[in-house]
């Protein structure tokens, strides 16, 4: 009588931890620098505009001159009338300082990662979408949705990503850099038209405010997206680079 097949019993099947490759090196560490860069820029940048809390549009304004709009905040000089009777302590010294350097460093590391991902097609292979526009407006739809993640979401950017970090990548803080440097004396007088066409002095520190906010709505979205995706594994992956999951033997 021939022996009949083999089954393995309950006992000798057990979760085998594995796991798969995420992030490269080199995107690990643009991506902590770039973070801390950020977050440096952020407070140096509040404190930079506490100093003058209001905004122009053109080449000229000052505290004589009317604003397009004003933040509801004291400042932290007494010639900035912002309709509070008291002024914050000055930390404008420090603060410009600060923002100068670091906003030199993030330059560097993203030409750097920048570089980095058109030469090694990383853009085009892991950010750039494939589908066409309808099903990535399907995408988009369904992942805005609040419904339970699949872990496997992991392992890949979904739509929404990757629309998203193209953005932030290619408008955002290029915008950011130009923006900033049409607010540096020296490269206004080495590259006038590069102002002139923001609207002027005022108007490309205007411009900047609202892409800085704008990069501060992204960072706060990916924190929060990153907490509901499961923020030990994807913080893990972009430190250690790998995913973990399980598969059974």
């Amino acid at each position: 009588m021939a022996d009949a097949a083999w089954v393995p019993s309950r006992a000798t099947v057990r979760p085998v931890d594995s796991q798969t490759a995420r992030h490269t090196a080199l995107v690990r560490l643009t991506h902590w620098i770039t973070t801390i860069c950020f977050l440096a820029l952020l407070i140096s940048g509040a404190e930079i505009v506490i100093s003058h809390p209001r905004f122009y549009w053109g080449e000229t304004g000052n505290v004589n001159t009317r604003p397009w709009f004003q933040l509801p905040i004291p400042s932290s000089r007494k010639l900035v009338n912002t309709g509070y009777g008291y002024v914050l302590p000055d930390q404008n010294g420090w603060s410009r300082a600060l923002h100068f350097q670091t906003a030199w460093l993030l330059v560097f590391t993203g030409l750097v990662y920048g570089g980095w991902g058109l030469v090694s097609q990383h853009f085009r292979k892991n950010l750039l979408p494939a589908d066409s526009p309808g099903k990535l407006a399907s995408a988009v739809r369904k992942y805005l949705k609040p419904a339970r993640r699949d872990p496997t979401e992991a392992w890949s950017y979904n739509a929404l990503q990757k629309l998203t970090y193209l953005a932030v990548i290619f408008v955002l803080f290029p915008l950011a850099i130009w923006t900033g440097l049409a607010m540096s004396p020296a490269f206004v007088s080495a590259f006038p038209a590069a102002v002139d066409s923001l609207g002027g002095h005022q108007s490309a520190r205007t411009l900047h405010f609202f892409v800085s906010v704008a990069l501060l709505l992204f960072l706060v979205i990916h924190v929060a997206m990153v907490w509901l995706a499961g923020f030990t594994t994807r913080v893990g992956a972009m430190i250690t680079g790998r995913v973990r999951n399980q598969e059974h033997s």
